[in-house]
């Protein structure tokens, strides 16, 4: 027989590895076409580069809506942006266009969210509510961060291609970029645990 003790503490342990095993495949099918695109860029140039971080990431919209069942907004207009600056860079063979691409993403971002904060609407709520339970200063500073943050982005992409060589520039987008944006992340958890909303 088995004893309900074990069981139930069997029963959360088994739980765990699903999740860990999920937010692992979520960070490979965003990460992956930006490693593909920075490989791909240095074995045959930003041209064949451009043209796998497309398909690359049109396979990782179609892979997110079937393994997770939803499309998050911020990976999706990334994605939708990709397509559109990346085809003009292939067609009109120039490398310019998808360099700005982050540069106008993230400026769509902090637009956004800075202008719903002037709004008086945090739009990180509609989309997080259910995930964080924060007062209405905690949306608000957290709103607020994150809009700036991507004004930095947008700067510091702006800085890197026009500065920089196309090489750079593809290191700096994969190596440089997300690892700012986790860590920023990281650093909002003081602010989440601040205002974070009481139960009653």
């Amino acid at each position: 027989m088995t004893d309900p003790r074990t069981a139930k503490e069997e029963a959360p342990k088994s739980s765990e590895p699903e999740v860990d095993t999920q937010q692992l495949w979520k960070l490979l099918v965003e990460l992956g076409p930006l490693l593909l695109f920075f490989f791909v860029n240095s074995r045959a140039g930003i041209f064949w580069g451009t043209g796998v971080l497309i398909v690359a990431t049109a396979i990782s919209i179609i892979a997110s809506r079937v393994m997770f069942g939803k499309l998050a907004i911020m990976p999706l207009v990334s994605a939708f942006f990709v397509i559109i600056f990346g085809g003009m860079t292939l067609w009109l063979a120039d490398e310019q266009f998808i360099k700005l691409k982050p540069t106008i993403v993230n400026l769509i971002f902090a637009s956004v969210l800075l202008g719903g904060l002037i709004a008086g609407h945090s739009l990180l709520r509609h989309l997080f509510g259910d995930v964080f339970k924060l007062t209405e200063e905690g949306w608000r500073q957290l709103t607020l961060r994150w809009g700036l943050f991507f004004v930095l982005l947008a700067g510091l992409n702006e800085v890197v291609w026009r500065n920089f060589s196309t090489d750079t520039w593809v290191s700096f987008k994969v190596f440089g970029i997300m690892p700012l944006t986790m860590l920023f992340g990281i650093a909002q958890m003081g602010l989440l645990k601040t205002y974070e909303q009481k139960q009653d």
